[in-house]
């Protein structure tokens, strides 16, 4: 992939909006962790917890880029991140187990922990879309950590009111998925052999996953409305 290419912008926008798509359950961890903390140190637990975290973060994404070249893990990566895209859409994320800190390094301890072992979902998205090129990786975080810090809070508004945003995320993730199942070595040359062929087949996976959330969804309102409905009955 060159440098400052269309190919290499578009990668670099897909990360920093895989960032932003999973950045809500980021905000939420800070707010709670944070809760208890005097105003002051709030800032100071958002801004080092921020940092110790995603710290983290890009140690482990550089990791799993490197350990995508061994075989057949860009396979089970991408397959594992059609289930998050999926998760995506129909999860109702339970914070309750956040504990807020009564000190600022509680509060900054907690927030570490908690995002490294929700994180690996951002992890495995932004190594799939990276391809393998460390600088998109740091140019994405460098991009994505004041608009986490500052930003998410407000991105969670947006989809609140928006909600199919979600829908969009979740389309950009069933994409990049897509394409790093396309680029396993043992298999690429199966979709090697037709440019139509590749790209059906990622238009396919995304339109499935999409398609898939939007029906669990529904039903589960119908479900819901029904339940409501005998209730007032």
């Amino acid at each position: 992939m060159e440098f400052f290419s269309l190919e290499f912008f578009s990668a670099l926008v897909t990360i920093v909006f895989i960032d932003l798509i999973l950045a809500g359950d980021n905000a939420i961890v800070i707010g709670l962790a944070a809760r208890k903390l005097p105003k002051i140190q709030q800032n100071k637990a958002v801004i080092w917890g921020t940092v110790g975290a995603v710290g983290i973060r890009a140690l482990a994404t550089v990791l799993v880029v490197y350990l995508l070249d061994i075989p057949w893990l860009m396979l089970t990566g991408g397959i594992l991140l059609l289930w998050i895209a999926y998760k995506l859409l129909v999860d109702e994320s339970n914070h309750g187990d956040i504990k807020a800190g009564n000190t600022l390094w509680q509060s900054v301890r907690t927030i570490i922990i908690a995002d490294a072992a929700m994180g690996v979902d951002n992890v495995i998205a932004v190594a799939g879309a990276a391809h393998g090129n460390i600088t998109l990786v740091i140019l994405g975080l460098i991009i994505s950590i004041p608009i986490v810090v500052w930003g998410s809070t407000l991105f969670i508004k947006m989809i609140e009111r928006f909600p199919w945003i979600v829908y969009v995320g979740s389309g950009v993730l069933a994409y990049t998925a897509a394409k790093m199942i396309t680029h396993e070595p043992w298999i690429e040359n199966f979709f090697a052999k037709s440019d139509l062929f590749r790209w059906s087949f990622m238009i396919l996976v995304v339109i499935v996953i999409v398609v898939a959330g939007l029906w669990r969804n529904t039903a589960k309102s119908r479900k819901m409305a029904h339940e409501k409905s005998r209730e007032t009955h």
